[in-house]
């Protein structure tokens, strides 16, 4: 190895380890601190790729001679995986010990970027393969409210819609979402949903969170937009009395519109069987095309492709905060988001090619 990191070997034992892969490439043929000659393979533009990297970065060439050196290469999955241990060693002390912070609301960053993201991060990727649009129309800073469609029997789409802003956002924004009651009181699920940054949907919390530059995200169609049959799929719910309105003008932030596609399909709900229902105290018990039928399979959802669809702000502060006071303009408003995310819904619909693939 040579001071730039570019190896000189003879071109005879260039042939021998390069091969056809290197045949015909130019080479580089710059001078070595040695006094020697370059024989790396050069790219299109005739540079050599080893000269061009930065300090301790790899190269990415194909032949053995562009990689630089073959023990440091191998070393190298070694020293990641040795890293990752530590790494996993020294959050499982502070989680033993104690030794990391929750915000009043119960937010635990760690615990969410190292555990629960990674976690919910395949499905996102890999299983329902979403693709989110729109993501300028988000703030890189500063509070926002995020106004979303409610769907799929389970809150998936919550999930998905954290893993977007945080993975695909440039500033890799967490999502603060508002919670009903019964929600953040199921055992297990509850205080985990806290420690991901959920909070009750109460109006106080809300403005605490967007004045301290947080993005909350609220779901008004609430439990009868989750629990919905099928046939009403990508119908809208009503939305409430229009309380999220009240509280962006109150803390004069923008109103961001969010559709979700795709979450319809996850768990296509046929029937709510009332009686069972009240007797478990929940607001609904779906019997979808998969469960109870198929038993606990049924429980896998289904891999539809979503799409999540951040629309354009509207804005706020054009009519100061006291607007919030007059019933007309916060129903006005609240029918403005309303008739936003249908239309989204209906426009990502018509470009929809099939459920299951884009």
């Amino acid at each position: 190895m040579n001071g730039h990191g570019a190896e000189v070997i003879d071109l005879d034992d260039a042939r021998r380890r390069g091969g056809a892969a290197t045949a015909g490439r130019p080479r580089c043929g710059a001078p070595t601190p040695d006094g020697r000659t370059c024989r790396n393979y050069a790219g299109a533009s005739g540079a050599c790729r080893v000269h061009e990297l930065e300090p301790g970065e790899s190269p990415d060439g194909g032949s053995p001679a562009a990689a630089g050196d073959a023990g440091a290469f191998r070393a190298a999955p070694l020293g990641d995986v040795d890293a990752a241990v530590a790494a996993a060693l020294a959050f499982l002390r502070r989680r033993l010990t104690g030794d990391y912070d929750v915000d009043v609301y119960g937010f635990d960053r760690e615990l969410t970027e190292q555990v629960v993201l990674p976690l919910a991060r395949p499905l996102y990727r890999s299983y329902w393969r979403v693709r989110a649009v729109g993501l300028d129309h988000v703030p890189s800073e500063g509070g926002a409210l995020l106004v979303a469609n409610h769907a799929g029997t389970l809150p998936f789409d919550a999930v998905m819609t954290k893993v977007a802003l945080h993975d695909d956002h440039p500033a890799h924004r967490h999502l603060r979402e508002l919670a009903a009651d019964l929600a953040l009181r199921v055992p297990g699920i509850g205080p985990l949903a806290r420690k991901t940054g959920s909070t009750l949907a109460h109006e106080e919390d809300a403005r605490r969170l967007l004045a301290a530059g947080e993005l909350v995200g609220v779901w008004p169609e609430g439990f009868k937009g989750i629990g919905k049959p099928y046939r009403d799929r990508y119908k809208l719910q009503r939305f409430g009395r229009g309380g999220f309105v009240e509280v962006a003008l109150r803390s004069q932030v923008p109103i961001i519109p969010v559709a979700i596609i795709g979450a319809e399909e996850i768990y296509p709900m046929v029937a709510n069987a009332t009686f069972l229902a009240r007797l478990l105290g929940l607001p609904y018990f779906p019997v979808t095309w998969q469960f109870p039928l198929l038993g606990p399979l049924g429980l896998l959802p289904l891999p539809s492709k979503w799409v999540i669809d951040f629309g354009q702000p509207i804005d706020t502060t054009s009519y100061g905060p006291e607007a919030a006071d007059d019933p007309m303009l916060v129903f006005e408003l609240t029918d403005r988001v309303r008739d936003t995310i249908q239309q989204m819904l209906y426009r990502n619909l018509m470009g929809r090619r099939s459920i299951f693939f884009s």
